[in-house]
């Protein structure tokens, strides 16, 4: 992909403040000893302003997870090169030494991961990891942690957060410990706050419940949000910009509302087809992305959703698709969807 194309892809978020976060170029390889390296992260670049949820949006699989484990720097540095850059408040955190990361990690930038019960630590209690956070970062005292703590845990909704306190993960229901994972991370107050999958495992009225608490304190404390999900639901209620992306690589970008409302790549369409309608005839079968997500090409001499695209043409077999930018919105396609509703 050409310098061009890059400042395409920046140029076509559509902030209107300067960015909190800017991602240019990110490529995350994997690769084992007298094997060919895998690309997980090809190229990808977008901005982030600051009070604004982004959304990165795809199946499993294609580099959505990676891509914020690459920016909050939690990758293992053996058989990973990580090239790119990932720049906040003028610093690109991939040239940091590990110990000036840890220092910015939890107080700057933080994260909520996928699965709270893994996450947390399962023989330390509750409050315990909440006033870690804040002895290191903010150089609390006990006493002072603990009652922050205690006030953390009732600001994101878990009942006689006291008492909670000293309850062990495994004592908690999945909601409670996904709220307490979301405590921890809003601790030192980051500017920066990326959820990935956050309402994974979690019945439909504990995901709505998680989803208005994370757009509650954006509004509250300004933060920005980056929100990883496989749920276009979550998109559709949450986020302002979403980014799809495709085997590592951003294949449509668009405001919310011009996605959903004119989808024009064919991925990005076929997602959309698959959502369940209540209004759609009883009996009607849904509609399938065929294939999967491994049955792809390299981005380097065709597009890579080609073996699974309805409107595949043989030069979408042949040359990689360049990113082009027309009215903000970014789209990777040699035949897209033809956009009649706008």
């Amino acid at each position: 992909m050409t310098a061009v194309h890059h400042a395409d892809d920046a140029r076509s978020t559509g902030t209107a403040s300067a960015p909190l976060l800017s991602v240019r170029d990110l490529r995350v390889a994997f690769q084992r000893k007298g094997e060919p390296e895998t690309v997980a992260v090809d190229g990808v670049s977008f901005d982030v302003a600051p009070g604004q949820v982004v959304g990165l949006v795809g199946e499993s699989g294609c580099g959505k997870s990676v891509t914020s484990m690459a920016i909050m720097r939690l990758l293992p540095e053996r058989g990973v090169r990580v090239s790119g850059s990932v720049v906040m408040d003028g610093t690109d955190l991939l040239t940091l030494s590990d110990a000036q990361m840890r220092e910015r990690r939890g107080r700057d930038l933080s994260m909520v991961f996928q699965d709270p019960l893994t996450s947390l630590n399962p023989v330390i209690p509750v409050g315990l990891q909440i006033t870690e956070v804040l002895r290191r970062h903010r150089g609390m005292g006990k006493e002072a942690a603990r009652k922050a703590a205690v006030e953390l845990l009732d600001r994101v909704g878990i009942p006689d957060p006291r008492r909670r306190l000293d309850s062990y993960p495994h004592q908690l229901s999945g909601g409670m410990r996904q709220r307490a994972l979301i405590a921890i991370a809003l601790a030192c107050s980051p500017r920066l706050l990326i959820a990935d999958e956050p309402t994974t495992a979690l019945d439909v009225t504990i995901q709505a419940q998680i989803l208005e608490l994370l757009r509650e304190l954006v509004e509250e404390t300004g933060a920005a949000l980056v929100m990883i999900t496989h749920d276009l639901g979550v998109v559709a209620g949450l986020c302002e910009t979403v980014n799809v992306l495709y085997a590592g690589r951003i294949v449509e970008r668009a405001q919310r509302h011009r996605l959903f409302s004119t989808p024009r790549h064919p991925y990005t369409h076929g997602l959309l087809r698959s959502i369940p309608r209540l209004d759609s005839p009883q009996g009607e079968e849904l509609p399938a992305i065929r294939g999967s997500v491994v049955d792809n090409v390299p981005w380097t001499h065709a597009c890579a959703f080609a073996p699974r695209c309805p409107r595949a043409l043989d030069l979408c077999r042949e040359e990689t698709p360049a990113g082009e930018t027309s009215g903000g919105r970014l789209l990777r396609c040699h035949n897209p969807v033809p956009a009649s509703a706008e």
